[in-house]
């Protein structure tokens, strides 16, 4: 029986591997898939992302391109200006003009300017000569509103410095003020028209990857499309900045850095793999524990079950041993004999009692249980082995008294003994010590047998597991089950040694 009985328990143990393995394997299987899926997903993301950030990189390049013309053009305008200025004061500084060659260069050089709109202005701000400015007299018809417009718009390039003073005569000076050329200003349009685009499809990229403009020179954000404060940009920036380098433009107007990181989908993707392994493992452990609950209840009704049947089953035969027994005495047989019947026809009342109140709910009693352990032990003493030395200590005080069944709690002694006997083939020394620990009462059941090696103690309570070559390994599993589910309290090897013996402690509850 017990060879069948840990057949069982090693197939339960072995299927019990084998669903592990299987939900390992799926799981694994599972997750090496999804990471796959996951990394093409990423590689796809990130190869969008590197396309637009070449792309941001290419019209960087572009608007730099077009600032650096743009710069060239000024120059060179600038260069032209100063050539019409210098022509400019030889016209206002000869007397002579019909006979003098370098008038005639100077006016060539002036009516050369074709481009420039220019200005000029007396000390008194009265405007005496314009030129290249009918583009801005295309709804004005009088000299008057013409020269209204010539001084708001000298006005307005006095004041960004595009200014000359000439000295025509002693201590009389005139004021050369002049322009941008209409391809200039066109040009400049379009320069700030692709840094405003730049900065918008910065702005507006949303649905992509995160980026931060920042000027170099003032450390300050220019673009993003994040919803941060400055500070929090700064961090981010950092931690960005040891992911991916950051693109390096200058427009002309400072250096400008592109800081980007990865899509936010990209991000989501790869926690997907550990969100799916958590998920499996909660339904894993929820399928585990609804099972197991439902397993625990299905043994719970067939231990009950079990357990009222076979008080049943004993009462009929029992009733009638009783009624034997005192015919029995009736015919004066010998004494002995009948009064040892009795113990037995008692011992045998007390069983079915047990199994009555196993199979229910155990009605727990406030007596001192050191009482109940050693009326037990008076009993037990008679029928154990003559080579056992069984010794019994309490050292409980009258306040330390624990709730207990006495009928199931000598159950769990009895099994507990015989335990310990048969581990000790029947000769060996047992010892009971029951002590107040804190808040619970111990009793500690020492035995000087063959021990239980760690893998055993794991087993030993299940039912169906024993290690003797006969019995269903039901003695532990009934002891587990009393002081848990019916005592609210703990039983466990607290220690054993392999060839010099084992301790199984119980411990309940004072209160």
């Amino acid at each position: 029986m017990s060879n069948a009985a840990n057949g069982l328990h090693i197939n339960k143990q072995r299927w019990k591997i084998f669903l592990a393995l299987m939900v390992i394997i799926v799981i694994a299987v599972s997750l090496v898939l999804s990471n796959n899926f996951v990394s093409k997903i990423g590689e796809r993301e990130k190869s969008k992302a590197t396309q637009w950030v070449e792309a941001i990189k290419k019209k960087g390049e572009l608007v730099r391109l077009s600032n650096a013309i743009f710069s060239e053009l000024k120059r060179k305008e600038k260069q032209k200006i100063d050539l019409v200025v210098e022509a400019q004061k030889i016209l206002l500084t000869k007397s002579d003009l019909s006979k003098n060659q370098d008038v005639e260069f100077s006016l060539s050089i002036i009516q050369s300017n074709t481009e420039i709109p220019v200005v000029l202005l007396t000390d008194e701000d009265m405007v005496m000569q314009y030129r290249n400015m009918d583009s801005l007299f295309r709804d004005v018809s009088t000299s008057i509103e013409k020269d209204s417009i010539c001084f708001l718009k000298a006005s307005e390039w006095k004041s960004i410095d595009q200014y000359r003073v000439i000295e025509y005569l002693d201590g009389e000076f005139l004021q050369f003020v002049f322009g941008n050329s209409f391809e200039l200003d066109r040009l400049q349009r379009e320069s700030e028209r692709l840094i405003s685009s730049f900065n918008d499809e910065i702005k507006d990229n949303k649905a992509l990857i995160p980026v931060m403009l920042w000027d170099v020179s003032t450390d300050s954000l220019e673009a993003s499309n994040l919803n941060l404060g400055e500070d929090e940009s700064k961090l981010l920036r950092e931690k960005w900045k040891l992911d991916n380098t950051p693109l390096t433009f200058d427009f002309g107007s400072g250096k400008k850095q592109l800081y980007f990181s990865d899509s936010n989908e990209l991000l989501y993707l790869q926690w997907i793999p550990s969100i799916q392994f958590l998920v499996l493992g909660l339904l894993i452990l929820l399928g585990y524990f609804i099972f197991s609950t439902y397993r625990k209840a299905e043994q719970k009704r067939v231990w009950a079950g079990m357990a009222k049947e076979t008080a049943h089953q004993l009462g009929t035969p029992l009733s009638s041993l009783m009624g034997w027994q005192a015919h029995l005495e009736n015919l004066k047989v010998d004494p002995m004999v009948t009064k040892e019947m009795k113990k037995d026809l008692v011992r045998l009342e007390r069983i079915t009692d047990r199994f009555s109140k196993i199979g229910s709910e155990a009605k727990l009693e406030q007596t001192d249980i050191s009482k109940t352990i050693e009326n037990n032990l008076e009993y037990l003493r008679a029928r154990l082995s003559s080579k056992v030395e069984l010794n019994f200590q309490s050292n409980l005080e009258q306040s330390d008294v624990v709730p207990h069944n006495p009928s199931l709690m000598d159950w769990v002694v009895e099994n507990l003994c015989k335990n310990a006997v048969d581990a000790m083939q029947g000769d060996g020394k047992l010892e009971i010590n029951i002590y107040s620990d804190k808040s619970n009462i111990a009793i500690d059941f020492i035995d000087s047998g063959k021990g239980i090696s760690p893998k055993e103690q794991k087993a030993i309570f299940e039912p169906g597991y024993s290690t003797k070559k006969r019995g269903w390994g039901l003695g532990l599993a009934l002891v587990k089950r009393i002081i848990e589910e019916h005592h609210s309290g703990k039983v466990f090897v607290a220690s054993s040694t392999i060839g010099k013996g084992t301790t199984f402690r119980i411990l309940l509850s004072k209160n």
